[in-house]
Order: structure tokens, then sequence, then C-alpha cells
């Protein structure tokens, strides 16, 4: 119940962020400033999401991912060649179905990355943890190494034209988005064929493969199986909330200071990319300590229900978000500002909570979980409950 529940807030969690991606320029996820109002009430809620939703329910996502590779093979037995089949056909389609996510619906797809590492991850599952745990932390490491030596030695009118786009570059791509399905292909093509290559071998990676070794890490020591004592959740839950939000903070107080300059861009971002990993530890110990305080309880019971049905809720946000914002459906792209773009967000929690409690009243699985199953396993699932 706790993984599952701890899963339905991650994916409820990441649309914070990701609605803004949905809705604006790819842009402005890196430089806020480049799109829409930035003052008042919009500034509060980017920084209110940036400092508490930006990496760290993808961070409790990718965590669960690696944990669920070790579930996954302790179910079906890790030490018999055909648990390895089963797994290698489940992530084959799960990178078929985040490729035709990517480039039919959104650029943002997270389940192509997922799917390439699954294939390398399995093979750390001999691993003792505290390898785990260390190789993870190198791998994480080098992407930041890496842009923290680029801001020192590549001249920041190179990094300028990412960091400040053009005004026409940015128009088109509303315009893009604004238009139909088939004009909206010169953007998101590209844009996820780069995420999928070199955005990949250059970050996404090492820092998604590095976490899921945390993950399988820590399910393998209790942490992730709720199996550690009240007052180690406790402390993970303070120190953790403490060390990460510090150097968070600390980050946007030097963005800001630097006037958003493309000079501080690249190391600007160092803060958040840390500290967003002991704040999701944080972020676990919360739900995991409410789970027990509320065992039974309808709020847990919820959270758990959207986690169950975790991969057709991350496509029905995927589902909704197009249809509103882009021009196949009410055409949005760029309209709404960032205050607007939360209430949006309330607007599909207050759909996917209860849509998934109700469908698993009667259904084993969700509807994409199911299709999954029954492709993994090269034949039809059980789908309605008995009784």
């Amino acid at each position: 119940m706790s993984l599952d529940a701890l899963r339905g807030v991650a994916v409820l969690g990441i649309l914070i962020i990701n609605v803004r991606v949905f809705a604006m320029p790819e842009a402005t996820l890196i430089n806020p400033t480049v799109y829409g109002d930035f003052t008042g009430a919009n500034y509060l809620v980017w920084l209110l999401g940036h400092v508490f939703a930006e990496l760290k329910f993808i961070t409790l996502f990718s965590l669960l991912f690696g944990a669920g590779v070790l579930l996954f093979l302790d179910k079906k037995d890790a030490g018999d060649e055909s648990s390895l089949r089963l797994h290698y056909r489940r992530i084959g389609w799960l990178l078929l179905i985040g490729l035709a996510h990517a480039y039919l619906l959104w650029y943002g797809d997270i389940l192509v990355a997922y799917a390439v590492c699954g294939l390398w991850i399995v093979f750390a599952r001999e691993w003792a943890p505290r390898f785990k745990f260390t190789v993870g932390t190198l791998m994480i490491a080098l992407p930041s190494v890496l842009e923290t030596a680029a801001a020192a030695a590549v001249p920041p009118e190179v990094i300028a034209d990412s960091w400040r786009p053009a005004e026409e570059t940015l128009r088109e791509e509303v315009a893009a988005y604004r238009g139909g399905w088939v004009e909206q292909l010169s953007h998101r093509v590209p844009t996820a064929f780069e995420r999928q290559t070199t955005g990949f071998v250059g970050a996404t990676f090492w820092r998604v493969s590095g976490v899921m070794l945390y993950g399988m890490a820590l399910y393998e020591a209790g942490v992730l199986t709720n199996d550690r004592s009240d007052r180690f959740y406790r402390r993970l839950a303070l120190g953790g909330f403490l060390v990460g939000i510090t150097p968070i903070i600390v980050g946007v107080a030097y963005i800001q200071a630097a006037d958003w300059s493309a000079e501080a861009a690249l190391y600007w971002r160092q803060f958040n990319y840390w500290g967003s990993l002991p704040l999701a530890a944080s972020y676990l110990a919360l739900v995991y300590l409410g789970c027990r305080r509320l065992a039974g309880g309808v709020l847990v019971g919820a959270m758990a229900a959207v986690g169950r049905t975790a991969f057709t809720n991350y496509l029905l946000q995927t589902l909704l978000a197009t249809t509103l914002f882009y021009g196949h459906g009410l055409g949005l792209f760029g309209h709404l500002s960032r205050i607007e773009l939360a209430a949006v967000v309330l607007a599909v929690w207050a759909i996917q909570v209860p849509l998934s409690v109700l469908w698993l009243r009667r259904y084993r699985y969700g509807p994409v979980e199911w299709l999954w199953r029954t492709l993994t396993y090269g034949k039809r699932q059980p789908m309605r409950r008995r009784g």
C-alpha cells in the first residue's frame, strides 16, 4: 500500500512541472523569465513549484522504477532465465509506448528514458546495496560535473542561445502548438529526438540510471518497503528537508542576484539538481509516516489507487493537457498564466483521483497497466474483479 501511495503522490506531483511544458515554450522550463508574466502571484507559483516540485517528484518516480525492476524479478524468481526474458519484453513494450507518446503526443516523455535505462539496470540487481548507492552517486554526479565545467569554459554567448531564445523562435513554437497536429510535428519531432539522443547521453541517462540504482538500494535496505522505524522516517523527513531545501533556496537567490544572466545559467541549475535528491527522500519519509498514521483512511486509499494506475494516469495527463493546450483541442498554448496553470493542475487531480478509485472498484488494473501486462505475458490478462 505504501509503495502504491508513494507512486500516486509522484505521478500527481510531476504534473506541477510538466504542465508548464505542456502550456508554454520549452525554454521556460530552464529560464522562466523568457515567456509569460513573472511577477506577483505568477512569480510565487513558479517559486513554490521550483523549490518544492521541480525534479523532486520525477526523482521519486525514478526511485520507484528502480525498485520495481527488483520487485518484478523477485516475483518471477530472479535466477530464472525466463524472468529476464519477461523483463526485456516488458521493457521493449514500454519503449514502444514511450516512442509513440513522445512523437505522437508530447516530446517531454520520460518512458523512453526509463525503458533504455531498464535495459542495463537489471544487471546491477546482484550488486550490494552500498555499491549500488556508490555507483548511483557517481552516475548522478557526472552530468553535474560536466555542466559546471562547461559553465567555466564555454563563452556566455554560446549558452545564451538556449538560455534566452530569440523572440522569433518562441513565436514559432507557440504558433506550432496552436496549430493542428501536423503543424505541431515541426517542433515535437526534433525536440523529442534531441532529448532521446544528445540530451539522453549527456544528462538523462546518468541521472535516471543513478536514481534507479538508489531505488534498488533503498528497496533492499527496507526503506522503500516501509520496513524501517518511525524514528528513521522522522529523521529522514526532517534531515532530507533541511539538507535539500537549503541549496535550492540559495540557488534562487544566486540566479536572481545575477539578474538571470547567461553567465550564471549553468551554475544555478546545480543547486536544485542536488537539492532535489534529499528533498525527494524527505517526501518519501513523509508519505510513509502518513501511511502509518492514516492506514485504512480515504487519503491513503486514494493515493494508492492513483499509484496502482500510475501508467494510465501519466498518459491521461498528456491527453488532457494536449487537448486543452494544443491546436487540435482548445488551443490555449501560451495563453494561460502560471497561476491559471496551477488551477489546471488542481482540476486534473480532481479528475484523476476519483476516477482511479472508481476504476479499481471494478477492475484489477488501469487500462494501460492491463495492456502492458497482456503484451508482456503474451496472453490476455484478467481485468474485471470477481464478485
